[in-house]
C-alpha cells in the first residue's frame, strides 16, 4: 500500500523528504538553529508531521521542549558533526525527552565528546533517559575498542 499524507510516514521518512528536497546541511542547520530556540513551522511539520499542527494555533502552549525533541530526532537521520556542540548542550535539557533523544543521537552517531554528559546521564531520574545514556556508552565503548 503507498503512503501519500504526512501521517503515513515515519519520522525517517519524513526527515530523508526533507533533505531530498532543500538538502542535508539546511536540514542540519535548521535543527540546529531549533535547538538553539528558534521557530520554523515548515521543518517542524516535516520533523513532527500532524503532532506540530497544534503549536500553530495561536494559542500560548507550555510543552515547546517538543521542537527541541524533534530537533534532535532529526539529527538522528541527517548529521553533521556541526551539530554536536548542541547535541551535547542537550543532555542538560531541562525536558527528559530532549535528554533521551540527545543520548540516542550520540549512540547513532558515535559523538564521543558526549561521553562524559552521556556517562552522568546513567544517574538521570527517568528511567528512559538511564536506558538510552546506558545504550550510548555502551555504542561508545565499543567503538573505541
Amino acid at each position: 500500500m503507498a503512503r501519500n499524507s504526512i501521517s503515513d510516514t515515519t519520522p525517517q521518512q519524513r526527515i530523508e523528504t526533507e533533505c531530498a528536497r532543500r538538502g542535508k546541511d539546511a536540514v542540519v542547520a535548521d535543527c540546529v538553529a531549533l535547538l538553539q530556540g528558534a521557530t520554523n513551522p515548515d521543518l517542524l511539520r516535516s520533523l513532527a508531521g500532524p503532532g506540530a499542527e497544534k503549536f500553530f494555533d495561536g494559542k500560548e502552549h507550555h510543552d515547546t521542549y517538543w521542537f527541541r525533541v524533534w530537533a534532535l530526532r532529526g539529527l538522528l537521520w541527517a548529521w553533521d558533526a556541526s551539530a554536536t556542540g548542541c547535541v551535547c548542550q542537550a543532555l542538560h535539557d531541562d525536558a527528559w525527552r530532549a535528554r533521551e533523544m540527545a543520548a540516542k543521537v550520540v549512540a547513532k552517531h558515535l559523538v564521543g565528546e558526549a561521553t562524559a554528559a552521556v556517562a552522568r546521564l546513567r544517574d538521570d531520574p527517568v528511567p528512559r533517559v538511564r536506558q538510552a545514556a546506558e545504550r550510548a556508552l555502551i555504542r561508545l565503548g565499543a567503538a573505541e575498542a
